[in-house]
């Protein structure tokens, strides 16, 4: 795995500001064709100096790695939260609220409010929420000022802890709704579109937990698990 290592250098900055309590937010389950996306969110204060050792974006990481990360990033972390946005979320309100539904989640469970948030990517989609009847039904929080950063999971530390977090709850939960849908080697791709998992939704269809709003033809509906009127 690559050996690019974050730093601290955009929390220190955001210290040196004024603020107290450091937010970092980052997604995972963007590209998947099944089960939910989920959204970390973890506070840090100005205190902070270093981060645990090992500690990169979770996509760099291995599996026992991330897991292994875990313990030593709650000691680290002044709190953390991770929220969900479900497979039929996705299709009803499309993946950007959807993102912010999950993002809004895991800010409502936090007891730490951040008073500044970094946000992976160029793109807010975290408090920016469209005005729409349409409009999913966001949980009532105050969303701190967000500092988009692209690559910030990589770069930053915090936004890299969250990241962790969020790939090992995911991961998790995938693994646990696999039960619900056999057949998909779900507890391998984790919901990613491999080979196998297409070969799969082309003989099977696909089940309750995939999201049909995917233009991929293999979520048409028309394998034998629809043919036999199972949704």
């Amino acid at each position: 795995m690559s050996t690019a290592s974050p730093h601290l250098e955009l929390e220190l900055s955001l210290f040196a500001e004024g603020f107290r309590w450091v937010g970092a937010v980052d997604e995972v389950g963007r590209g998947s064709v099944f089960g939910p996306c989920c959204v970390g969110a973890v506070v840090i204060d100005s205190s902070v100096r270093t981060f645990p050792p090992g500690l990169r974006d979770s996509k760099l990481l291995r599996a026992d790695s991330r897991d292994a990360l875990i313990a030593p990033l709650r000691e680290w972390v002044s709190d953390v939260a991770v929220g969900e946005a479900s497979a039929r979320e996705i299709d009803e309100f499309g993946l950007t609220a959807a993102l912010r539904l999950a993002g809004r989640r895991a800010l409502a469970a936090l007891t730490r409010s951040p008073e500044v948030i970094i946000l992976d990517g160029a793109h807010d989609w975290l408090s920016r929420a469209e005005q729409s009847l349409l409009a999913p039904p966001y949980p009532v929080v105050e969303v701190a000022t967000v500092r988009t950063r692209i690559k910030a999971d990589v770069t930053c530390a915090s936004v890299a802890a969250a990241s962790v977090f969020a790939k090992v709850h995911r991961d998790q939960l995938v693994t646990d709704l696999a039960r619900g849908a056999p057949g998909y080697d779900i507890e391998s791709n984790k919901g990613y579109a491999t080979p196998a998992h297409l070969a799969a939704l082309r003989r099977l269809g696909p089940s309750d937990l995939h999201r049909v709003s995917w233009r991929l033809p293999e979520l048409s509906g028309s394998g034998a698990r629809r043919e036999k009127g199972i949704k």
